[in-house]
């Protein structure tokens, strides 16, 4: 018989190995839940003795649920600000890099554009008391905060509120200079957050010193100057290390509003706010009473400038098409010979000043834009804004805008080119896009009618029947490229009635086009640029591409039939020169938020924006009104003692009196006031209107109640 303890060991099932190692997992597992049980037990025991009851749980409560909050704010924050670090990508230490003496048409001298090296004083080297004065009053712990004082902001912070309006700013020196350097002059939330993060980014990389010296070297002081050595000089005749405390204490306020205190325009307003750098200098403990006390009895006078003009708009846009067109590894001190016509220029100025003030608080409008080009392409003026002093953003040339029916002059030039003529009938009636059912702005349809009564009324269903049915939105979109137009276009079937948002200078540069016969490409703001030596080193005329053809001399001409017919009879007849023939096109947006005239005759063309900053709605202002108001004033001082050119397509640059004759009769004024009346866009819904029609016809015919008391004066009503 054969021991069996001594037999070999037999091999395990399968079967047996698997419900060994299910035996082996389910042991782990209640192991390491036992474990785990076990620790937090002994972590809830500990913590145990950190629990708080009563008021101070309360407090934990709010500062665990403020912590979160913050961290989500925080996280936000970051988010929004992300934009704003990609500026700092670029090379932001070379804004000043070229040194350009700018002149007009004529040759005189309008301005300095460029941080010029040789006139940049380093901080060192600056009076003692410049610095001060300027630290005193802009930001009086610079030393000590981390580019946000959250000392100095809850004291602005209570100020404020004590005075029940903004009497006092948060802002450290290095916020400013982050606006400055990367940001707009835009009043948002979003702004002020990048400008947060971006002064954080610049405490970390620059010095103390170097922050300010970019600060005093880069802010803009009024007069068309830019730094506190160049403000010294303009304003003083004097070089920076020359200034008396007097002197300082007044370039120091410069620096909150320059519009508002530059000396060389309000004397007295420059003595009170130099007066309040000096009480803010004994207020800091900068200086005594007594140190100060000789500035107060002998203020600063600065050197007459009254005769002075710069156009401050068109020499920012001018100094970067300097950047763009100058050559690489050229000279950097330059003299550019521009295009601009200071006469023009004081006349478009004044034109929207004067609109504005007549009637913009009954329009409830605040800002506006203007850009006029010859038919050759020189841009003769431009203004971008009404105080640059109070604001250097550029709303002509930086501002995009949504353009109203002011883009329906693309889409008919599209269909011009497709074959359509001005006498081409297309219908006037409901239309359905994919779900997208655009309305006329006065609610209801005209039937079959010709692209000339289409355009000059404004009808929106006639457009956008044309881009469904035969054109598509991307030719559309390729002819306003064609025509000079830079900013982006979105090819979204709403784009056909002008949600795409363009500058004044895009709408300037496209709608000359039409002036000039079709051809595209003359635009332009720079002349020559010449060394001091007088080498010409950039010639318009010699290095410029080509103008290119943007539309068929049969296009053109059809188109234009059409656009000199709306100042005549249709939304733009405030519009209308004298004796002059012209042509346009008007563009309001939704709510009344933009109001837009763009419009040409043979000799020029000239885009006239109005709106607000905020994009705020106006009081019910059309393209039909305030723009082409401000643009007939322009207009007709640009004409006087001109040689009239015609309109290419037109044949005579006069007005026809025969066709005047007829737009005075009852059936034509009829048909101008229903075109100007289709202009303006619709607040309410076309659900609404319905039901408030539907109301009304109700009401109509609901039977007159008689009460047995008061039957006479019932039925009276």
């Amino acid at each position: 018989m054969k021991n069996p303890f001594s037999a070999r060991k037999r091999k395990a099932s399968r079967p047996g190995r698997l419900l060994a190692l299910d035996a082996w997992i389910d042991s782990s597992l209640y192991e390491a839940g036992f474990r785990a049980r076990e620790r937090w037990e002994n972590v809830t025991i500990f913590f145990r003795r950190f629990k708080v009851t009563g008021w101070r749980r309360g407090v934990v409560e709010m500062s665990s649920e403020a912590f979160t909050l913050g961290t989500a704010g925080s996280i936000v924050m970051l988010a929004l600000a992300m934009p704003a670090f990609e500026e700092t990508a670029r090379d932001w230490r070379s804004q000043g890099e070229y040194a350009v003496t700018f002149l007009d048409r004529y040759g005189n001298e309008i301005g300095q554009r460029g941080i010029i090296q040789r006139d940049s004083v380093p901080v060192d080297e600056m009076p003692d008391h410049v610095i001060k004065a300027v630290l005193a009053t802009e930001d009086r712990r610079f030393f000590e905060h981390f580019g946000i004082d959250v000392i100095g902001l809850a004291r602005a912070m209570s100020q404020n509120v004590r005075a029940n309006s903004v009497v006092q700013g948060g802002s450290t020196l290095t916020q400013q200079l982050a606006k400055n350097l990367f940001l707009t002059n835009e009043r948002s939330m979003e702004r002020k957050i990048k400008e947060a993060f971006l002064a954080l980014w610049l405490e970390a990389n620059l010095s103390k010193k170097e922050i300010l010296q970019l600060y005093l070297d880069r802010a803009y002081m009024g007069g068309g100057t830019f730094g506190i050595t160049a403000a010294a000089d303009f304003y003083f005749d004097k070089h920076i290390k020359d200034v008396t405390l007097a002197e300082a204490a007044m370039l120091a306020g410069l620096f909150k509003a320059p519009g508002n205190y530059a000396p060389h325009i309000n004397l007295p307003a420059a003595r009170g706010r130099a007066n309040v750098v000096l009480n803010n200098l004994v207020d800091s403990r900068m200086m005594s009473e007594g140190e100060v006390l000789s500035a107060r009895l002998r203020p600063a006078t600065a050197v007459d400038r009254a005769n002075q003009e710069s156009p401050d708009y068109f020499l920012d846009w001018a100094f970067e098409e300097v950047k763009k067109h100058a050559p690489k590894n050229g000279p950097q001190s330059l003299v550019a010979r521009t295009t601009i016509d200071l006469d023009m220029q004081r006349a478009a100025e004044e034109s929207l000043e004067f609109h504005l003030r007549q009637h913009g608080s009954e329009y409830r409008v605040t800002e506006g834009a203007i850009v006029l080009i010859e038919d050759n392409g020189a841009v003769r003026a431009m203004v971008g804004g009404r105080d640059y002093g109070r604001s250097q953003f550029n709303r002509a040339t930086r501002a995009l805008r949504q353009t109203g029916s002011s883009f329906k002059t693309y889409v008919y030039a599209a269909a011009m080119e497709a074959g359509f003529t001005p006498d081409s009938v297309i219908s006037d009636g409901p239309i359905n896009w994919n779900g997208w059912s655009p309305q006329n702005y006065a609610r209801r349809f005209s039937g079959r009618m010709s692209l000339t009564e289409a355009l000059v009324r404004s009808i929106n269903t006639v457009p956008v029947r044309l881009a469904r049915e035969h054109l598509g939105t991307e030719p559309i979109r390729d002819i306003a490229y064609a025509m000079g137009v830079e900013s982006e276009i979105s090819t979204h079937k709403t784009m056909v009635l002008g949600t795409s948002s363009l500058t004044v200078m895009d709408q300037a540069t496209a709608y000359n086009t039409l002036a000039a016969g079709g051809v595209a490409g003359t635009r332009h703001g720079i002349n020559q640029m010449l060394t001091h030596a007088g080498d010409v080193v950039y010639d318009f005329g010699r290095d410029a591409p080509p103008p290119v053809p943007a539309l068929s001399p049969e296009a053109l001409s059809s188109l234009n039939s059409i656009l000199v017919q709306i100042p005549e009879w249709g939304t733009a007849r405030r519009a209308a020169l004298e004796g002059i023939r012209s042509a346009g096109k008007t563009g309001t947006t939704q709510a009344y938020r933009d109001a837009w005239y763009v419009g040409f005759t043979g000799n020029y063309t000239a885009a006239v924006w109005m709106g607000n900053d905020d994009f705020s709605t106006t009081n019910n202002m059309t393209g039909g009104s305030l723009p082409a108001m401000t643009w007939q004033r322009l207009m007709t001082y640009a004409h006087q003692n001109v040689e009239l050119k015609p309109i290419p397509g037109i044949e005579k640059p006069f007005v026809d009196e025969k066709l005047v004759a007829e737009v005075g009769t009852g059936e034509a004024q009829a048909a101008a006031d229903r075109a100007e009346q289709e202009e303006r866009p619709a607040l309410l819904s076309n659900r609404t209107t319905r039901l408030l029609v539907d109301m009304s016809d109700a009401f109509r015919q609901a039977p007159v109640v008689r009460l047995p008391d008061q039957p006479e004066t019932l039925s009276a009503l």
